[in-house]
């Protein structure tokens, strides 16, 4: 467990493994943990770090707005401060979001990208988009994360065997700090770096789950305004993949390391 001071709050991170440095980026109200079922095997081949965004998880809970640019510009600083750049970046949801502006503002430190059910834009272009976002903010204003964590849960795993990652889920978003949380989900609203795609140069993966919120053709839509980019979809997975299907997600996440690094694993222990 590690902090880094950033214009004045802490931002926690955890970190294992040597060589590249990858960047795991959460999904919203989560935190690193999200990536507890990947981070172990890629740390056999990389540096991984996993950091908890402002807000979120351990990491300090400023006052004032939250949004995709700052939680970025948090990133960046943290990849200053480290003197980790370039890096790999892999996120998820919300941290693909992260990813996809780091890359345009910041393009000097992203090696490659993996975007996992995400995308370059958060924005109501349907009724019924617009429905779901004012539906969630309300739950946040007016019964707060607990309430809403045992709405989505049983959406992200809607199996009968996946009890436990229901309780645990339930239990993650609970526990978030109802303003912070409030905040956060709110920044995250008419997030666009679409106009931006064409200066992302480096290398992208995007992971689709079969059963995610968005269709595989909006992805698509997107992939094919990226200069070097290319889609590839997770069997009987759902919105949260690192945790209902980690093996899968760390095989396809580790290929594509490999290929963008050139070389194996084994031989990228630098210092």
């Amino acid at each position: 467990m590690s902090t880094l001071q950033l214009e004045g709050y802490s931002l926690h991170y955890e970190e294992g493994g040597q060589g590249i440095p990858v960047l795991l980026l959460h999904g919203l109200g989560s935190s690193g943990v999200d990536w507890e079922l990947v981070a172990p095997r890629l740390s056999k081949g990389w540096r991984v770090i996993a950091p908890d965004a402002r807000g979120h998880g351990r990491s300090d809970k400023p006052a004032g707005a939250y949004g995709v640019p700052l939680f970025a510009r948090d990133i960046a600083g943290l990849c200053d401060a480290l003197a980790l750049g370039p890096v790999h970046v892999v996120g998820l949801s919300m941290g693909g979001m992260m990813g996809f502006q780091l890359a345009v503002d910041r393009p000097d430190l992203v090696r490659s990208l993996v975007i996992v059910n995400s995308g370059p834009e958060l924005v109501a272009r349907t009724l019924r988009r617009k429905f779901d976002f004012a539906t969630r903010l309300l739950l946040l204003r007016l019964l707060g994360p607990k309430a809403l964590a045992n709405v989505l849960a049983p959406r992200l795993f809607p199996k009968p065997e996946q009890e436990g990652l229901r309780r645990r889920a339930i239990a993650t978003f609970g526990a978030n700090d109802p303003d912070a949380y409030l905040r956060a989900t709110r920044g995250l609203l008419g997030f666009s770096v679409m106009s931006r795609l064409k200066d992302i140069t480096c290398p992208v993966l995007v992971l689709h789950s079969e059963r995610d919120y968005t269709p595989q053709s909006a992805k698509q839509a997107y992939v094919d305004l990226l200069p070097s980019a290319r889609l590839q979809v997770l069997a009987d997975s759902g919105h949260a993949a690192p945790l209902d299907q980690p093996g899968p997600l760390t095989d396809a996440v580790e290929a594509f390391l490999r290929e963008v690094d050139g070389a194996s694993p084994g031989s990228r222990h630098a210092g």
